[in-house]
């Protein structure tokens, strides 16, 4: 699901005159740049040493990302703000409850986003460990819906 959206937003900058998005997915930042025109880049090592710390950063974070998530659970965050729907209709049962085993693809949700309804689905195999939302409640964007187990 956000490899298609990628696709899209990378589709936009390329057909628009912004130069630069960054986008989170997940969890994870994606930045997606056009290439510099020369006045924008600058031989400086100010620059180079920049970029070097934010990579290592980010990389620390990621492993302390993926520690805190190996002790709590993998958190499912909302791809965008909306309306937080755990079943496809109001007298249908969740997609999924607590301690339910989900499959990489499954529906975990809806979230209705401007009249659309947005289905979310799991990014990998796991167990629904906790359901951190109400059915029918608000949803901004990358808040905690749910944590799952990884297998």
């Amino acid at each position: 699901m956000w490899q298609d959206k990628l696709k899209e937003i990378i589709y936009i900058l390329e057909h628009s005159d912004v130069n630069e998005i960054e986008v989170r997915f997940w969890g994870k930042t994606y930045r997606v740049v056009k290439a510099a025109s020369a006045k924008d880049v600058a031989p400086d090592e100010s620059v180079t040493s920049t970029l070097r710390s934010t990579a290592d950063s980010s990389d620390e974070s990621q492993e302390s990302e993926k520690k805190e998530n190996e002790q709590s659970g993998y958190k499912i965050n909302s791809p965008m703000p909306g309306t937080f729907y755990r079943s496809s209709s109001p007298d249908a049962d969740p997609f999924v409850k607590e301690g339910d085993q989900v499959v990489k693809g499954d529906t975990l949700c809806i979230i209705e986003a401007m009249k659309i309804m947005n289905e979310i689905e799991a990014e990998e195999n796991g167990t629904i460990e906790k359901v951190l939302i109400e059915n029918g409640s608000p949803v901004e964007f990358d808040q905690p819906l749910f944590v799952l187990r990884s297998e």
